[in-house]
């Protein structure tokens, strides 16, 4: 697959408001990273691992001892995975996403259903200037608000809840067990935040060292716990493969829009 190397622009907007809107529309966007690289019918957790370890540069045996295995899997799957191929199908869920992003990208705005505020995105929205202040006070350093980072080819965006010198960092306000059990009890990143943060900085054009993923939860400030710093340091292998992932999945968004623009306007008709 030909190298995609961004060639970015900074729209200076507020989130949720009128040009923060126009901005996505038809855009990939970070916090969509993570929806868009999950296949169906692709490899498991320990064929992942061993992929990736071989890709990494481990020898068969190597990758082998420390993925668990006896021996070294065979699969067809697995060899195509390690050739770069990518296994499985997209789920429904990405490309009900890319068939969103068809339609945007003809029409230049979201569709309407992309107009309305959930509780939660209200609730994020409300919280983020004091989540943010919590994040300055602990690293000791001013953080401001950042517009959109996007590709002038409109394909892929990010925007950043917080921006300082080296970092970027993400503001998450989860209220569901769901999401707080994992983060509190185990340690756990939130794998959607994850791919958020990389194409964060993939995109940003001051090459961020690190992005901080920080859980701000109001509730537990009670005993000093309202804000969980989990710091991300740049991994460009990570970043490089994230990126072969969001490239393809742009194809399949443009395949969308080819097949809408040749779409029958009478069906079944006599």
């Amino acid at each position: 697959m030909p190298s995609y190397t961004p060639d970015v622009e900074i729209v200076e907007c507020t989130q949720l408001d009128d040009t923060w809107r126009e901005s996505r529309a038809g855009v990939i966007t970070a916090s969509m990273a993570y929806e868009v690289r999950k296949v169906s019918g692709g490899l498991d957790e320990r064929q992942s691992q061993y992929v990736a370890l071989v890709r990494g540069g481990l020898t068969a045996s190597q990758a082998t001892k420390e993925a668990g295995y006896q021996k070294a899997p065979t699969s067809d799957k697995i060899k195509r995975a390690i050739d770069g191929e990518k296994v499985g199908d997209y789920t429904e869920a990405a490309k009900n996403y890319a068939m969103r992003l068809a339609i945007e990208r003809i029409s230049g705005q979201l569709l309407a259903e992309d107009q309305f505020e959930t509780y939660a995105m209200r609730r994020g929205k409300e919280l983020e200037p004091d989540a943010r202040a919590a994040h300055a006070a602990r690293i000791n350093q001013d953080v401001t608000e950042c517009g959109i980072v996007r590709t002038k080819d409109g394909k892929f965006g990010a925007s950043a809840d917080g921006d300082a010198p080296k970092l970027g960092a993400e503001y998450k306000c989860f209220i569901s067990p769901e999401k707080l059990r994992p983060i509190l009890l185990d340690g756990e990143a939130d794998p959607a935040a994850v791919d958020q943060s990389n194409m964060g900085m993939w995109l940003h054009p001051d090459q961020k060292e690190f992005w901080d993923l920080c859980l701000y939860c109001p509730a537990l400030a009670a005993i000093s716990k309202d804000l969980i710093v989990d710091r991300h340091w740049r991994n460009d292998d990570y970043i490089t493969d994230m990126t072969a992932d969001l490239v393809a999945f742009d194809n399949l968004v443009e395949e969308y829009r080819d097949r809408i623009k040749g779409a029958k306007t009478w069906i079944n008709s006599q």
